[in-house]
């Protein structure tokens, strides 16, 4: 490795994100501007930017770590967030484009006609977002400590500084250009280091054991089912309760420029993963040996320089490194920017200047989270975000677009219980690792605490005498009407 050119790289995007982040800077104006970037984006554009903050550090580096540490069974994670999509595509991204929201809890104060549902609504999406950039900002830290050996505060500090100060000076206008940039840096920065390394492995040098890459041990097959199933689930309802996706869908000009842009997505981080997932694949051929919780998030920045000495070697090592605090800027200025919004609203009356202070203080709160926490292995930590919003937020929105008995007290309700029952088990599975069949049971939630979130939903709002709003037919129509 060579420190100073991982630095330079470094430095380099940070120049470029800033004269993008200028540019639009330069554009925003008006409150719509910050908070929806005036519902202008085109498709390929945003899908390009949705992209670029959905694809995270738990997916350019955690992602090939975690193949590298399970083989065949670490698929089921690339699988499970690209077809969330689908899900998002189906039930809600239209929908929600047409209710005229800018923010989730906009979106449910509109839908059931209550200041109460909103905070609650509003809590939920600030928890859920802070734990979503804490991993982001760990990234950063394993990222600079690997290449230039510095200590853990200064990676997380940077993106910190970086993702505040852009969002803070032009909100959603300025980063949709940046996200964009970022998306296609990403994938360049995997893209072709992967090339590289299997033109070397088919060049020999290498034994590939078949048991080795697919250990049949590891494989969908041998894995346990209730476990398995769990994942999958909240990974595909959890995409559906992620803040900084769905702010995304208020930036389309239209509904059906909402599913345009979907069908991009799913295609563009489709691809992504494939490449990711390669590289994990090649980490078990050259360096089993970083196969141990801790170095297996580091392997991408450290295979070039396994199979090229040299400058070859370093180059590629730069250009992993930058696409890599590319994932951590992205991802970050994305759920700040929908954080942001929530907190300016909330709080603050929705102004320019109340956005741009909430954009600081939520980048504050997660900062302070990231440098007295542990790093944990980071498609897992990322995982437990995807189960929180499952449990939590993804029933009260898929309710709140389909089934017109939808009440506020019944989205109170399973908020509430969706956001205690999947904490509550997941401290449970930390705490009891070991305790036998069980501990699947608390580790992996989903397959009953989304269930029981949305059977307390449909029960309280069943039992209650208020009933749903009176305008709820006007708003669903409105939700489900196309524009043409």
């Amino acid at each position: 490795m060579n420190p100073a050119l991982d630095l330079a790289a470094v430095g380099l995007l940070i120049l470029v994100t800033a004269v993008l982040g200028f540019a639009g800077i330069r554009l925003s104006r008006t409150t719509s501007d910050f908070f929806v970037a005036s519902r202008s984006v085109r498709s390929v554009w945003n899908a390009s930017a949705i992209s670029g903050e959905y694809l995270s550090a738990g997916t350019f580096l955690g992602l090939a770590g975690l193949v590298l540490l399970a083989g065949a069974e670490g698929f089921w994670f690339p699988v499970g967030y690209a077809a969330g999509y689908l899900l998002v595509l189906l039930f809600v991204a239209a929908p929600l484009r047409r209710s005229g929201a800018y923010t989730i809890p906009d979106f449910v104060q509109a839908r059931l006609e209550s200041i109460g549902a909103r905070r609650v609504t509003s809590i939920v999406v600030l928890v859920i977002g802070w734990l979503y950039i804490v991993p982001q900002l760990h990234g950063a830290a394993i990222t600079l400590g690997v290449v230039a050996d510095l200590p853990p505060w200064v990676g997380a500090v940077l993106v910190a500084v970086l993702v505040a100060g852009i969002v803070a000076a032009g909100g959603m206008r300025a980063i949709t250009a940046v996200q964009a940039f970022q998306y296609w840096l990403k994938l360049t920065a995997l893209l072709v280091p992967a090339v590289f390394l299997l033109v070397a492995l088919s060049g020999g040098g290498y034994e590939i054991d078949p048991h080795v890459v697919f250990p049949l041990e590891r494989g969908p097959a041998a894995a346990d089912a209730y476990a398995t199933a769990s994942l999958m689930v909240a990974l595909l309802l959890g995409t559906i309760g992620l803040p900084h996706v769905l702010v995304r869908f208020y930036t389309s000009p239209e509904g059906g420029s909402a599913r345009r842009t979907t069908v991009l997505v799913i295609a563009m981080i489709g691809v992504f993963y494939a490449v990711s997932s390669t590289m994990g694949l090649i980490a078990r051929v050259v360096a089993p040996d970083l196969a141990r919780p801790g170095l297996a998030d580091a392997v991408v920045l450290l295979l070039p320089s396994r199979v090229f000495p040299g400058p070859v070697g370093e180059l590629l090592t730069a250009l992993i490194v930058a696409g890599a605090f590319a994932a951590f800027l992205a991802t970050s200025s994305g759920l700040v920017v929908s954080l942001a919004g929530v907190v300016s609203q909330d709080l603050f009356g929705g102004t320019v200047r109340s956005f741009r202070l909430s954009a600081v203080l939520c980048t504050a709160v997660p900062l302070a989270v990231a440098l007295v926490a542990v790093p944990e292995g980071l498609v897992s930590t990322v995982g437990l975000v995807f189960v929180f919003a499952a449990s939590s937020l993804s029933p009260v929105l898929l309710l709140g677009v389909w089934w017109r008995g939808l009440t506020a007290r019944g989205a109170v309700a399973g908020m509430v219980v969706g956001a205690i029952s999947c904490g509550g088990a997941l401290i449970g599975g930390a705490l009891a690792r070991n305790a036998g069949e069980w501990a699947v049971v608390f580790s992996q939630p989903a397959a009953w605490t989304i269930p029981l979130s949305t059977a307390v939903i449909v029960v309280v709002s069943l039992l209650d005498r208020r009933g749903a709003p009176p305008r709820t037919e006007r708003f669903l129509a409105r939700l489900h009407t196309p524009e043409s």
